[in-house]
C-alpha cells in the first residue's frame, strides 16, 4: 500500500445533476491561478458548452479565504528576471479564457466569496451571474507591482460609473460587495453562509429563480457615495493632473487616494490611465484584452514589474525602487512603445466568440 499522499487536481470539475461545478482547488494559496488551472477550466467549459445535459455552470473557490487571489506571480517573477516566456503563454491562454467566459452560451454563475483579486476577477466578473457576499473583497492591485489591470480589468473599470473605476485602478484599492455591485463588477448579494444552499437550489431550479430565493438587497457602496469628488479629481487624462487635483481636494479620502497612488509604479500609473481611456472607446472586450496583452508582454521585460513583485512577494520589504521614481519622469515615447503592435505575436481570438457592448457591466499573490 502506497504511503504517497493523494494529490488533488488544481481544478475540480464535477456534475450535480444538470449543474457543472468548477472548484479552484489551491486553498493554501487562495486558489492563485496557474497555467494548468487555466487549461483545466477551459477544457471543462469547452465540454459543457456543447453537452445538452449541462444547463448551467458554477465556479467557486476551495477553502474559506476566497475565490482566487490572482495569478501565481512567483512564476511570473521568475520569468521577468530570467527572460522566460511562460508568463506570456499563460496570459495568452488566460485572456482567451476570459473572453470565452464572457460569451459562454449557458448561465455561468461565479461565487465571488472572500478574496477576489486580479486573475480571480477574470474568471468571475465576466460571468453572466456574479454573486458577492458579506466576505467579498474585490481588487485589481496591479499598479502596486508594476503591472496594469488585465484579464479585462481595463474594460470593466472603464465602464464603471463616472471615474470610480479610474480611482480603483490607480490606487489598487479593494472593493466591498456593495462597491463591486455599484461599479458593475457584480450583480447579486448573498450571505456567505447561504452559498451552499444556492448551489443546491441551482441543481433543481432555473438560475434566476434560485438566486431570488437567497439573494438579499445589496449593501451600500462607500465608493459610490464619494462619486462627486472622485469624478472631479479623476476626470483628467494625465496622472500628473489627477495628482494635482487630489492634492487640492479637502476630503480625507482624497488625501488617502493621493498617498496610495504616489506609492505605485509611475510607469504603471501612466500606462494604466492611458489603457483605461482607450478601453472606454472600445466596443469589444477582446480589443481591451488584446491591448492588455501587449502591455503585459512589454511590462514583463521592464524594470518595475520584477521590482514590484520582489518588494511585495519575494523579499517582502514593501519598498519597491521604481524606475523612474516620479510620474513626471516617465518618458512618453516609452509609454507609446508599450502600446505598439506585437505584429505576429498579437493576441487573437476565435471570431465566433466576440463579446460586444451588451456584455459589458455598464501567489501566491495577485496579478
Amino acid at each position: 500500500m502506497s504511503d504517497q499522499p493523494t494529490i488533488e487536481p488544481s481544478v475540480l470539475a464535477e456534475r450535480r445533476g444538470p449543474l457543472g461545478l468548477l472548484t479552484l482547488n489551491r486553498p493554501r494559496s487562495i486558489n492563485a491561478l496557474t497555467h494548468e488551472m487555466v487549461g483545466l477550466l477551459q477544457a471543462a467549459l469547452d465540454d459543457w458548452a456543447t453537452d445538452p445535459a449541462v444547463t448551467a455552470v458554477v465556479v467557486k473557490g476551495a477553502g474559506a479565504r476566497g475565490l482566487c487571489a490572482g495569478g501565481d506571480i512567483v512564476s511570473i517573477y521568475q520569468d521577468a528576471v530570467s527572460g522566460g516566456h511562460g508568463a506570456v503563454d499563460f496570459w495568452r491562454d488566460e485572456y482567451r479564457l476570459n473572453a470565452f467566459i464572457a460569451s459562454y452560451p449557458k448561465p455561468y454563475i461565479a461565487l465571488m466569496d472572500g478574496i477576489v483579486l486580479g486573475g480571480g476577477v477574470g474568471v468571475s466578473a465576466h460571468a453572466s451571474h456574479r454573486v458577492v457576499t458579506d466576505k467579498t473583497r474585490v481588487g485589481m492591485p496591479e499598479t502596486g507591482i508594476g503591472f496594469v489591470p488585465d484579464v479585462g480589468g481595463t474594460w470593466l473599470l472603464s465602464r464603471a460609473p463616472g471615474e470610480l473605476g479610474t480611482l480603483v485602478a490607480l490606487t489598487a484599492g479593494h472593493m466591498t460587495a456593495g462597491d463591486a455591485i455599484a461599479l458593475g463588477l457584480a450583480d447579486h448579494f448573498v450571505d456567505s453562509a447561504d452559498l451552499e444552499t444556492l448551489v443546491d437550489l441551482l441543481v433543481d431550479h432555473p438560475v434566476d429563480e434560485a438566486l431570488t430565493k437567497v439573494a438579499r438587497p445589496a449593501p451600500p457602496s462607500k465608493l459610490a457615495e464619494q462619486r462627486t469628488w472622485v469624478d472631479a479629481a479623476f476626470a483628467h487624462n494625465t496622472v500628473a493632473e489627477i495628482l494635482d487635483a487630489l492634492n487640492r481636494r479637502p476630503e480625507p479620502e482624497a488625501a488617502e487616494a493621493l498617498t496610495a497612488i504616489r506609492s505605485k509604479s509611475p510607469t504603471s500609473l501612466v500606462v494604466t490611465l492611458r489603457a483605461l481611456r482607450a478601453a472606454r472607446r472600445m466596443t469589444r472586450l477582446e480589443e481591451a484584452l488584446a491591448q492588455e496583452f501587449r502591455l503585459a508582454v512589454r511590462l514583463l521585460r521592464g524594470h518595475d514589474m520584477a521590482e514590484g513583485i520582489r518588494a511585495q512577494v519575494i523579499d517582502k520589504d514593501r519598498n519597491p525602487r521604481w524606475e523612474p521614481p516620479q510620474v513626471a519622469d516617465v518618458d512618453p515615447a516609452e509609454v507609446d512603445a508599450h502600446f505598439a503592435s506585437l505584429e505576429d505575436a498579437e493576441l487573437e481570438f476565435d471570431p465566433t466568440s466576440s463579446v460586444g457592448p451588451a456584455a459589458a457591466p455598464e501567489q501566491e499573490g495577485t496579478a
